[in-house]
């Protein structure tokens, strides 16, 4: 079984976001934090906002803003363009440092093509559901197939059962995902603090499910927050748009 899975998420006693102060650095996840989640990854609507949002807050904090993200870096720098912000992507398979360098987990490590095969082939009748392939990992969705959700994590139990000493299993937002052991959000917070502009600084935590979990104890760790956008937002990747424009206060509402 998976520990910690649930669905759907228990309800979030509500804290009051804090107001944001000039030493912190942020961390922030993208899906179900900056934009609402969609029925598949590729479907998310960007509003307009939210790069000169993200500009402001980050020329704000001195350069000290990261996305921690299981999307890839082509996708983080697709919804984020024209920005390349420092980033953990694919759940901290991928790292782009705050100078633009990019290091890459190694691919020995990437979910096995054996696998990929295997996931593919057993959902390809599954109708909603989708097998979502990235350099290192690889997710299953049934957002749309909802009633496949108990065939798709016997599924993919089954295949990391093959290797389950290297590889494990994340549960996501009406997703499955196989991520190599040792990978996490959490890599984000203990690359960037370790080095300017981050360094020094209050690190702050932002994201809305299981996925999100380690960075919040990474900050927490190192005296800072982990703000579950459920309990801090109300659910509501708006409202964290919301909140960002008080980092910069000449940046669009």
């Amino acid at each position: 079984m998976i520990a910690g899975w649930t669905l759907p998420k228990t309800p979030q006693p509500h804290v009051a976001a804090p107001a944001p102060g000039p030493n912190w650095a942020l961390f922030l996840d993208i899906d179900g934090t900056l934009v609402d989640i969609a029925c598949r990854p590729d479907a998310v609507t960007i509003p307009a906002t939210l790069t000169p949002t993200l500009a402001g807050a980050r020329a704000w904090l001195g350069g000290a803003l990261a996305i921690a993200s299981g999307r890839t870096l082509g996708e983080i720098d697709h919804l984020t363009a024209p920005l390349r912000l420092a980033c953990v992507a694919e759940h901290g398979a991928v790292i782009r440092y705050p100078q633009g360098e990019v290091e890459h987990a190694n691919r020995g490590g990437a979910v096995p093509a054996a696998w990929r095969a295997c996931l593919r082939a057993a959902t390809r009748d599954w109708a909603g559901v989708w097998v979502e392939e990235k350099t290192h990992g690889v997710a299953v969705h049934f957002r749309q197939a909802p009633r496949r959700q108990d065939q798709v994590r016997d599924l993919v139990e089954a295949v990391v059962a093959k290797d389950a000493k290297a590889f494990e299993i994340l549960p996501a937002s009406m997703a499955f995902e196989i991520r190599r052991r040792g990978l996490s959000k959490a890599l984000a917070v203990e690359t960037f603090m370790a080095q300017p502009p981050f360094a020094g600084r209050v690190p702050i935590f932002v994201g809305d499910d299981v996925t999100d979990e380690d960075g919040f104890r990474a900050a927490r760790a190192m005296g800072g927050l982990g703000l579950n956008v459920h309990a801090c937002f109300s659910g509501r990747p708006s409202e964290v748009r919301r909140w960002l424009t008080g980092f910069a206060p000449s940046a669009p509402s």
